[in-house]
């Protein structure tokens, strides 16, 4: 035996609180259809084993949306700051690249309303891959990517110094994008009632309307108590922001039977050749139905196999469920990103949407192998929940970060050369090491990428080799070099590193220098703020 329930309607059902939505029906050709026809809603059919089938219903009901309790129930998952290694004992740092921003905007989030972030909320390197660097662009597409290195004494340590590898993605012409099915997955519960949440989501998906071309197809998932379809695949603007304008926040979360549909959906309208992928836009505070993280990544890795992605879009604060937010991103193949402002929408959904949707290497892992007789001791400063064993280089079933079209990663090594003073003294067992590698010493590392192009199973490698005259031409950092330092030590300091010595904010603004555009001037506003909010 079946019953029937309005979706988010029907508490006999899953006890969802209703909502109304207009939802727009259009042809797949873009074309709105008939007045009478445009409104309409899906039914859920709950079977006896829970199971869900979708179909069309006549209308939905309206609730009144209750206003969230005032909770800070917000998550994270933070890592303990890189710790230092021997290059004779350790010679080989393995890590998958990151290109999410999420951890900078959050962090604002915090500053901007007088507080310092959580330890736990701040990723350096997200902290450093916000802005963009002077890295040239690949010379041709035989490789998706450029290699820069560079090094600089550390400014917080004149004993040790700043390795700096940078890469950057091939750009890619607006009229050779491939056609994108694009699922929008959107929370309507009850906590996302506040203005930082569904109306700046509401802002943010039409921002991404506008970016949209003849070939690309939408369709529009929501979910509360339970999920429905409001917008099948179109291409029509105002249909699509017509549908976003009209949704409306109340009751429970269901944000795994959301995932579900959208994946369906998603697989309904596939591309072959083209960009498909899901955009999660919620808080993440899953209540109803699977909310487990761990059953929900191993959902998303089954599902990413069949060729689409997921991209999550964090939204408020309170309830942010920012470890959720981030791994299953991770996992989805996609993007993490968060939204505090208007501003960041279009940042994220406009000015970078090419970067986010166009994947040009898949699973890209960076392996340094430090040179014993020219470096002692080094730290990698991010990147701590991306670290990969050694062993994981070289196996290509191994999940890494993509990279997309114009993006740029970059990373940071703290070493200490030899002969140097470094953070741990030396040992008195230790013996000489390093005797093999002084045969070269014209080498201060070898940087080895590892990444597939999309759609192949096989990895490539790209090998880099690391002049020990960089040490030697190493002087104070300045222009990129000292802007990107500075984003790197108010990332630390945020996290509470202990090996900054005295190095503060102030210092992190002034090694900056005056910047010119908005995102790098607001950055010294942040750190100068921050300053003022810590009580060390």
């Amino acid at each position: 035996m079946t019953r029937k329930d309005r979706v988010f309607g029907g508490a006999g059902a899953i006890g969802a609180t209703a909502i109304l939505f207009l939802i727009v029906g259009c042809t797949q050709d873009g074309g709105e259809r008939e007045a009478n026809e445009s409104v309409a809603s899906y039914d859920i059919e709950m079977s006896a084993d829970g199971e869900m089938a979708y179909g069309p219903a006549p209308s939905i009901l309206r609730e009144e949306v209750m206003p969230p309790m005032v909770e800070n129930r917000e998550r994270y998952d933070g890592e303990e700051v890189s710790p230092v290694q021997l290059v004779a004992l350790a010679p080989v740092s393995t890590f998958s690249v990151d290109v999410d921003t999420g951890a900078y905007a959050n962090t604002r989030r915090f500053l901007t309303n007088g507080s310092l972030p959580p330890q736990a909320a701040v990723r350096t390197e997200e902290l450093i891959n916000y802005f963009r660097y002077d890295y040239p662009a690949p010379s041709d597409r035989s490789t998706p990517f450029s290699v820069t290195t560079d090094m600089a004494v550390t400014p917080w340590n004149g004993n040790t110094r700043l390795l700096r590898i940078g890469l950057r993605g091939y750009d890619l012409p607006r009229a050779e994008r491939p056609a994108a099915n694009l699922v929008f997955l959107l929370d309507v519960s009850g906590s996302m009632s506040s203005a930082d949440k569904l109306p700046l989501v509401q802002t943010a998906m039409r921002q991404l309307a506008g970016e949209l071309r003849d070939q690309d197809r939408v369709s529009i998932v929501v979910y509360a108590g339970a999920a429905g379809l409001v917008l099948e695949p179109t291409r029509n603007t105002r249909a699509i922001r017509r549908a976003i304008d009209q949704l409306e926040a109340g009751g429970s979360t269901a944000g795994g039977e959301g995932l579900r549909l959208a994946y369906d959906v998603a697989r309904g309208s596939f591309i072959e050749g083209g960009v498909n992928r899901i955009i999660l836009a919620t808080d993440g505070d899953f209540n109803v139905g699977i909310s487990d993280r761990d059953a929900l990544v191993e959902m998303i890795e089954r599902q990413r196999d069949s060729g689409i992605t997921l991209t999550t879009l964090g939204f408020g604060g309170g309830n942010y469920n920012e470890a959720m937010m981030e791994q299953i991103a991770n996992h989805g193949n996609g993007n993490y990103a968060y939204i505090d402002s208007a501003m960041e929408a279009r940042k994220v959904l406009s000015e970078e949407m090419q970067s986010t949707l166009f994947t040009i290497a898949q699973d890209v892992k960076i392996q340094v192998e430090f040179n014993p007789a020219i470096i002692s001791q080094y730290r990698l400063i991010g990147y701590e929940n991306r670290a990969l064993r050694e062993e994981d280089f070289d196996n290509d079933t191994v999940d890494a970060g993509d990279i997309g079209a114009g993006h740029q990663v970059t990373a940071l090594y703290e070493v200490v050369p030899a002969g140097t003073q470094g953070w741990i003294a030396p040992r008195r067992y230790q013996g000489n090491t390093a005797s093999a590698a002084r045969r070269n010493v014209s080498e201060v590392a070898e940087i080895r990428l590892r990444y597939k192009l999309p759609g192949q199973d096989s990895s490539r490698l790209l090998r880099r080799v690391v002049p020990s005259a960089i040490i030697a031409n190493a002087r104070e950092p300045r222009g990129d070099m000292a802007f990107v330092s500075a984003v790197a030590a108010y990332g630390q300091l945020l996290r509470g590193d202990t090996m900054l010595n005295n190095f503060d904010y102030g210092d992190a603004v002034q090694l900056a220098g005056p910047q010119q555009g908005f995102w790098r001037e607001e950055f010294l506003q942040l750190a100068t703020l921050a300053e003022s909010l810590d009580g060390r």
